[in-house]
């Protein structure tokens, strides 16, 4: 089951006025949904809540809702943060079974850089995608997806089908997506830069000169 417990208020309005109520009592409004049930507006202990979200297994992990006696497993879907204090604003609940299967995004990184040899011969990594939509049970989320780039070389494209994945876990994108590839520098820019050289040195880009010899 989930480490993370949150403390649960039911509030009994909603709207902007309502959340903005909350804020001032000290409380982050949320919304609980999802399931067979409506949706109903909730709030957390700004403390607790903070608490929670700091550890890093709020969002996007399975937590237990408790509300007095009553308790239901839900997933963090979303917590919005103020632009200007950072502090958490408002956060979605999304209830589950902590057997069921469901698809969220997990965080994609990438070890091992020095031992690309693309990327140690001053090779770019080009990542197209941050997170990975995976398909598991609500209490089997990985914590993350790890691709090992040594032996990596320059124009080498990182695809979903070269992920390994966690067991009882799998990727719900089609195996070719990119996630990721090492690139050099392009052809565009080395003429770029060759050209600004000869410019530099008083000489003329070879197009400007066989245009004058049409003349």
């Amino acid at each position: 089951m989930a480490d993370i417990v949150l403390n649960v208020e039911v509030r009994e309005k909603t709207g902007t006025g309502a959340a903005r109520d909350a804020r001032r009592a000290g409380l982050v409004p949320g919304i609980l949904y999802g399931g067979d049930k409506d949706p109903v507006a909730i709030s957390v202990k700004m403390n607790e809540f903070k608490k929670a979200l700091y550890t890093g297994k709020l969002l996007g992990h399975l937590v237990t809702l408790k509300y007095g006696k009553e308790t239901q497993p839900v997933i963090a879907k979303a917590v919005d943060m103020h632009p200007v204090s950072d502090t958490p604003w408002h956060f979605d609940l999304y209830r589950v079974d902590a057997h069921q299967q469901i698809k969220i995004e997990v965080p994609l990184h990438f070890s091992n850089q020095d031992a690309s040899p693309g990327l140690k011969r001053g090779g770019t990594l080009n990542i197209a995608l941050h997170t990975v939509t995976v398909s598991c049970a609500a209490d089997h989320i990985p914590e993350e997806l790890v691709f090992d780039l040594t032996g990596k070389e320059i124009g080498d494209s990182i695809r979903v089908s070269d992920l390994k994945m966690p067991a009882n876990a799998q990727a719900a994108l089609s195996p070719d997506t990119v996630l990721a590839s090492v690139a050099g520098v392009s052809a565009g820019v080395e003429e770029d830069e060759a050209a600004e050289a000869t410019t530099a040195e008083g000489g003329e880009p070879a197009a400007e000169a066989e245009e004058g010899d049409e003349g």
